[in-house]
């Protein structure tokens, strides 16, 4: 189980993880700004 937990490719996993991260991130931030702005 160790052996299948290291051979995990990590590079790949954060990079998708930050891509994620920036997808969700985008959205959320025009929320917001619309939401304190109250209009676009």
């Amino acid at each position: 189980m160790f052996e299948a937990i290291a051979n995990i490719n990590w590079e790949v996993i954060f990079q998708l993880l930050f891509v994620a991260l920036i997808v969700l991130a985008g959205p959320a931030v025009i929320f917001v700004l619309a939401f304190r702005n109250g209009d676009l």
